[in-house]
C-alpha cells in the first residue's frame, strides 16, 4: 500500500496524470450525485415511457374507460400518448380482448382506425420527452470514457513506473520520493533565522525522465503567495535513460511581474561554451556542488536553495557531465 502511495505521490504531480485524475473523478462523482443523490424524478409522463406490457395495459383501461364515458376525444388522445407502438398494442388486445367487452374493442378500432401513428409524446414538455434517449446516450459515452482513460492511465503507469522492471524494484520516482522524504531538513531556527514559509525536499534520480515538480506557496492563513519548483533543464546523450545534465529551479511570485529562474549546472555542461550558450536565456547559470547554496529573489519572495546531496553518473560520457542522483532542499521566505 505504502508503494502504491509513493507512485500516487509522484504521478499527481504531473501535469498530465493530474488532468486524467481530475476527469475520472469528475464523472465518477457526477453519475454518482446524478443516479444516487440527486435522481431525476419524472412527473406528468405519457405511457411512452413505460414498457411493453405496461403500456397495453394502460390501452385496455382506456378501452374500458371510453366503454364507460364514450369520448372519442378522449380515445385519440390516450391513443396517441402510448406513442409508436400503439398500433401493434391494439392489435394484441384485438385478438387476445380477455375480461374486455368486444363491442368496446370494435368501437376503439373504429376511432383510431384511421389515426396516422402521432409524433413523439412529450414529459413535461417537447424537450423532456427527449431527454431520456440523450441521458442514456451521455451515460454510455461517459461510461466508455472513464474506461478508456483508466485503460490508458493503466498503460502509461506500466509504462513509466514498471516496464523493465519485473521484479518489483522501485522505480527511479519511487526512489527519489523516498530519498527526500528521509532527507533531513535543515532547522532554520537553530541558526537564528525565522522558520520559513515553506520548506521542501526535492530528488532527481537517474531514470526520473519526467522529473518536474512544484509546490505552492501559501501563508498559514491558506492566502496564496506564489509557487517555485524544480526540474529537468538540458540532457546530453543519447538513450534511455535520459542523462540530465542541468536542473532548473525558479520561484514565481504573485506579486511580480517575472519568475526568478537559475540553472543548476553539471561540471562538464558549465565548461562547454555551446551548453551555456544554449542555456543562458533560461536563467542565471550556476555550477551545481555538494552543499552549495543559491538564492532565487522576487518582489515579495526569497529561495534558499540548498544541494543536499549530489552524485554524477559514471559510463562512456565525459566524466561529471550528468546527474546520478541530486536532493536539493527548497526554503521560501518573505521579503521584509
Amino acid at each position: 500500500m505504502s508503494a502504491l502511495l509513493q507512485v500516487f505521490s509522484v504521478l499527481i504531480k504531473k501535469p498530465f496524470f493530474a488532468v486524467s485524475f481530475g476527469v475520472i473523478m469528475g464523472i465518477v462523482v457526477g453519475l454518482t450525485m446524478g443516479w444516487g443523490v440527486w435522481p431525476v424524478e419524472f412527473t406528468d409522463a405519457t405511457p411512452e415511457v413505460l414498457r411493453a406490457d405496461l403500456q397495453e395495459e394502460y390501452m385496455r383501461m382506456a378501452i374500458d374507460s371510453f366503454r364507460v364515458n364514450g369520448d372519442p376525444i378522449l380515445v385519440e388522445q390516450r391513443y396517441r400518448n402510448i406513442g409508436p407502438n400503439a398500433t401493434q398494442i391494439f392489435l394484441n388486445i384485438q385478438n387476445s380482448p380477455r375480461q374486455l367487452d368486444p363491442a368496446a374493442v370494435h368501437n376503439f378500432g373504429q376511432i383510431v382506425q384511421n389515426l396516422v401513428e402521432a409524433p413523439v409524446s412529450t414529459v413535461g414538455g417537447t424537450e423532456d420527452a427527449q431527454a431520456t434517449p440523450i441521458g442514456n446516450l451521455i451515460i454510455t459515452v461517459s461510461i466508455v470514457l472513464v474506461l478508456a482513460v483508466i485503460l490508458f492511465l493503466g498503460i502509461y503507469i506500466y509504462r513509466k513506473i514498471f516496464r523493465g522492471n519485473p521484479r518489483g524494484v522501485a522505480s527511479a520516482a519511487m526512489q527519489a520520493a523516498e530519498v527526500s522524504r528521509q532527507a533531513e531538513k535543515t532547522d532554520f531556527q537553530t541558526l537564528g533565522l525565522a522558520p520559513p514559509v515553506t520548506q521542501t525536499m526535492t530528488t532527481y534520480v537517474l531514470g526520473d525522465d519526467l522529473y518536474d515538480e512544484s509546490f505552492s506557496i501559501d501563508t498559514q492563513g491558506g492566502e496564496f503567495l506564489g509557487e517555485y519548483g524544480a526540474g529537468v533543464s538540458e540532457t546530453i546523450g543519447v538513450g534511455e535513460p535520459k542523462k540530465v545534465t542541468a536542473l532548473e529551479i525558479w520561484l514565481f511570485d504573485k506579486n511580480d511581474i517575472k519568475t526568478a529562474t537559475k540553472v543548476l549546472m553539471s561540471e562538464h555542461a558549465y565548461n562547454d561554451a555551446d551548453l551555456r550558450a544554449r542555456l543562458e536565456a533560461k536563467g542565471e547559470l550556476i555550477l551545481i556542488e555538494s552543499q552549495d547554496q543559491v538564492v532565487l529573489e522576487t518582489a515579495s519572495l526569497q529561495l534558499l536553495v540548498t544541494v543536499s546531496d549530489l552524485k554524477y553518473g559514471s559510463g562512456a560520457m565525459p566524466e561529471a557531465s550528468y546527474f546520478e542522483r541530486v536532493t536539493l532542499e527548497l526554503a521560501v521566505w518573505p521579503k521584509e
